[in-house]
């Protein structure tokens, strides 16, 4: 009978995934999608305009990712933990924009009506918005890498504490739970300091 604290019963860690789909294994390729997929798809759906949502759905831009993030995986180091969230992050933050940027070049097509209320947020609104992403951005890269991962996977991702326990190789979900909530308590700090 095997031990449930013994190594054979914790699930592997990104990077040890990671390691193996370097290496062939089409199975650990189907773990890690399974393991992001849900989380990504979340993560991109809040940034998404509604009105860029007609040319892309959020599920094929997440697959998309996805597959752009596998496909150059032999030339990817694993550094540090939570490098991997790191760059899938990135890479899904670069489509998201690039399909802002293409919806955003094409002139859409809408019917005026006579009683049109004001649905959209004002300028201030978006710029008050916009500072407050950008000292977020600016405090979370202070911290360390794990840090880092920890916050994106907890806050931006909604992963459950052994999510990120396992993603990045902690002994529990105890442990993720300390370790992101110490962060976040920095995270809050370092944004006051900004």
């Amino acid at each position: 009978m095997t031990d449930p604290g013994s190594a054979e019963m914790q699930p592997e860690s990104t990077v040890q995934l990671v390691q193996r789909i370097q290496h062939g294994d089409s199975v650990a390729r189907n773990i890690l999608i399974e393991r992001y997929f849900g989380a990504l798809h979340r993560w991109a759906r809040g940034r998404l305009p509604h009105y860029a949502r007609h040319e892309m759905d959020t599920q094929d831009l997440v697959q998309e990712t996805l597959i752009r993030a596998l496909d150059r995986l032999e030339t990817f180091e694993s550094r540090e933990t939570g490098s991997f969230l790191a760059y899938l992050r990135q890479i899904l933050k670069n489509r998201v924009r690039d399909e802002i940027r293409k919806v955003s070049r094409r002139p859409r097509n809408e019917e005026l009506h006579d009683n049109i209320e004001e649905k959209g947020r004002s300028p201030i609104e978006e710029a008050i918005d916009r500072e407050s992403l950008e000292r977020y951005e600016t405090a979370l890269a202070r911290l360390p890498k794990q840090q880092q991962a920890g916050v994106i996977m907890r806050l931006e991702l909604q992963f459950t504490h052994q999510q990120v326990a396992d993603s990045l190789g902690m002994n529990s979900a105890n442990a993720a739970r300390m370790m992101v909530s110490r962060s976040i308590v920095k995270l809050t700090e370092l944004m006051d300091d900004e």
